[in-house]
Parts: structure tokens; sequence; C-alpha cells
């Protein structure tokens, strides 16, 4: 949510650096300075009469103590108790629209992000180099298939399109990856949180994904609209409600978390020809960061969760770049964010695997996540921040394919070796000794 002085002081520069994010919030934002004039001269007049009714209230046993006639005085109090109660009401219509109207902003773009979408992200470094091949090269779809690393079919007579499961090495290895990031991210001081992954509706309004967002989820229904849970889209969503209406100490921060987790998102599946195998799914694994900070901390811990991203994929041996989004390809409650993008060499381009970025304070004010300055006592928003390290679905597939060999093997990448009891290669004589127990046919 957006600080509402900063719409009163300025609203024409926000109207302006919103429609950078590609959002014309004009009326929006007209509306909001409107109901706000109006919320804060009700609260005023709201308050005054409440003043005057708790001090005649006061007064009124001390009169009749004293003898004198209180009829009219206690008429004039029930005539201020039914405008009060007017004013409660009209008070009450009011802040609802307002609200609805803060929450559905997006977060402001920081001043330097370029304008419009994807087409206007930039590139910033890139790392490795593609590998020239003697061989005719094999795209991860087959090379997984034909190592019997991923089962397609099966997954999808399980749950349909979208959905894959991993079996023999190719679980192996899925889960030497997600403990090679979970180990690196604890030696470097991030405590590892377990989270529910059936969420509540408010850790999705924190998180700013609802309420404009909440048909992209998976719900789950219940008896009760109290009882309904969603799955949760990425562990940011929990991570970011862990601290949610608290005021931690200023001592305590920045704290820094990590957590593993399943993603579940109905909005995948564009389904295009380059996209098949696991580069988009309904689920899929990652490995979420996150960190909580003081104003000040928050661009020092941007830059230290981009370099732990790059790192995760840099010691993999991968070829990779890192790319600074326009400020309309950011997402909604984000106001920079720089994605890590892995090298696909059968579709001749590059597939995001982690997206670091910075919330700033707008997580904060939807969730209340604030600390006490120590010198001054007083209350302040903290800042959110997050970024994958990593997610796996496409980590894979750069793996095998970037790591092939011309026998149809891939190499298992170093820093992996030791999380499969020092294995070199993943090679076909693992899926024919995996097909003598379980044959892949799908019939």
């Amino acid at each position: 949510m957006l600080d509402i002085k900063i719409i009163r002081e300025n609203p024409e520069d926000v109207k302006t650096r919103l429609k950078g994010k590609l959002c014309d919030c004009d009326a929006a934002i007209d509306r909001i300075l409107v109901l706000d004039g109006q919320r804060r001269e009700l609260i005023l007049k709201t308050e005054t009469a409440k003043s005057e009714q708790n001090k005649v209230s006061k007064e009124i046993p001390q009169l009749k103590k004293a003898g004198e006639d209180t009829t009219e005085i206690i008429n004039r109090m029930n005539t201020l108790k039914e405008e009060i109660k007017l004013l409660d009401n009209e008070l009450k219509l009011i802040e609802d629209e307002y609200t609805e109207l803060m929450l559905s902003l997006p977060n402001l773009p920081d001043p330097d992000l370029k304008i419009g979408g994807k087409e206007n992200n930039a590139p910033l470094r890139f790392f490795g180099s593609v590998r020239t091949m003697d061989f005719e090269p094999k795209n991860h779809v087959d090379i997984c298939t034909e190592l019997g690393l991923i089962d397609y079919p099966r997954g999808t007579k399980l749950s349909g399109n979208g959905y894959w499961l991993y079996r023999g090495m190719g679980a192996r290895l899925e889960w030497a990856l997600l403990n090679y990031f979970i180990e690196t991210h604890q030696l470097e001081g991030y405590e590892m949180i377990m989270v529910p992954h059936m969420l509540n509706y408010e850790c999705g309004l924190a998180a700013g994904q609802f309420p404009k967002f909440k048909d992209e989820v998976y719900w789950v229904e219940a008896e009760t609209e109290e009882q309904r849970r969603f799955l949760l889209p990425t562990a940011e969503t929990a991570l970011v409600s862990l601290h949610r209406d608290e005021i931690l100490s200023e001592e305590d921060l920045p704290r820094k978390y990590f957590s593993y987790t399943p993603c579940f998102r109905r909005e995948a599946g564009s389904y295009r020809s380059e996209e098949r195998g696991m580069i988009r799914g309904h689920q899929f694994n990652k490995v979420e960061m996150f960190q909580v900070t003081k104003p000040e901390q928050s661009d020092e811990a941007f830059e230290e969760l981009v370099t732990k991203a790059e790192m995760l994929v840099k010691n993999l041996g991968l070829k990779f770049r890192t790319v600074k989004l326009a400020a309309g390809d950011c997402s909604a409650s984000m106001s920079r964010t720089y994605d890590i993008e892995v090298y696909i060499p059968s579709m001749g381009g590059y597939k995001e695997v982690s997206s670091v970025s910075n919330a700033r304070d707008y997580q904060a004010r939807r969730g209340q996540i604030r600390f006490r300055r120590e010198e001054t006592g007083k209350i302040e928003y903290c800042h959110t921040l997050n970024g994958s390290g990593l997610a796996t679905s496409r980590i894979m597939p750069a793996i095998v394919e970037q790591y092939q060999q011309a026998d149809g093997s891939i190499v298992v990448p170093q820093a992996l070796k030791r999380f499969l009891r020092g294995r070199e290669m993943i090679t076909k004589d693992d899926v024919q000794r995996a097909q003598m127990k379980n044959p892949l046919t799908c019939g």
C-alpha cells in the first residue's frame, strides 16, 4: 500500500510514475484524494461529537445531584447519539471505498527504472559462454525422457497438462539441487523456515497479490469462508506475513529467512511450442530468500540477494545473465526487480530462474510490519525483499542441455556431486536398470 502522504503531496508525480508501470491510475488517485478529504473531515466531526458526548455524559450525574433539570441536556445527548451513529455509518462507507482503492494501487517503481514493459528490460551482465558441441544436441524433453529423469505421460495422467513427475536419478538430481540451495543459505546465516502450504486471505493481502489477483491462485474449498485457504504461489506469500501486525526491535534487523516449498500457479501454461516439458508448469519446487530490513538497509540487502542468486547459478557452471526489469515488467507489489535468466540451448534464449525484488515499505504497510527506532522511540515501517534461490524447473533443463554428452549421458555439475554420493555422470545405464523393475511405457 502506498503512503497517503505521498499521494497528497504530489499526486501528479504518483500518476506519472504509475503510468511508467503501464498502469493508468489517474481516476483512482483523484477519487482517493476526494475520499481522503471527506474521511478526515468526518473523523474530525465524529471525534468532536464523541468528545462532547463523553464530557456532558460525565456532567449529567453531577447536575442531577445538584438538583438541576437535565431534560434538555439529555434530549440533546440523544440527538447527538443519533448524529454520531449517522457519522459512523457514513465514515465506514467512505473508509471502505478508500481502503479498496488504496489496496488496488500498485507499488511505485524506483525512479531509475525504464518505463514500459519487458521490451525495455536491460541485461546488466552475462556469465559463461555457449558450449561448442561436435554432435547434434538434444532438447531437455528428449534427454530427460531417454534418461528416465522425468515421466511426462504419468504426470499428465495424474494431474493433467502442465504437470510432470521426477523419478529415479531425476528425483535424486532435483533433491540434490534443493540440498545445494538449502545448505548454501544456511551457511550464509539465513534462518530456514518451513511454512504451511495453505494460507489464509490475509497472507495474499499483505503480499500485494489480493484482492486484484485473488483468482490467479488455487483455492481450497471449505465449509465456511473463514476456513477457506489457498495454495501458496511462492513461499514469499507466507514469509511476508511472518511478522504481520508486529513491531520489531531495531537491533533485530535485518531478519534473513529462506524456505523451500512447492509452488502452485494457475497462470502458468501459455503452451508455446518452445515451452514444452518443465519450462512452464502449474507446480514446481523453489527455495525462496526473504529479508525484513530498515529502510536504509534495503538497497544493500537487494544487492546481497542478487549476488547470492547469481552465485548459485554460477557455481553450477551454467551460462546465464542478469536483467534489470523495466517498470512495467515488475510485479504490482515491487519497486524494482532483477531477473537471473539461465540459457536454454534448445530454445536459443534465456529463461528466468530467480526474480529478486524490493517492495520497499509497500508490503509492510499492508501487513503492518514495523520496527521501533532505538534513538527516537518512533515506530516506522520496515522494508521487505525477496529473491528466488532458486526455482528448479528451469535449472534442470539448463543442466541437462548444457551438460549433455554425445552418447546421451549428462555430466553432473561439480556443486551437486557430493549430494549424489560423488556421481560423475548420469547415463542410459541408469534408466535401463530402472526399466527392469518399472517400465516407463504409460498405457
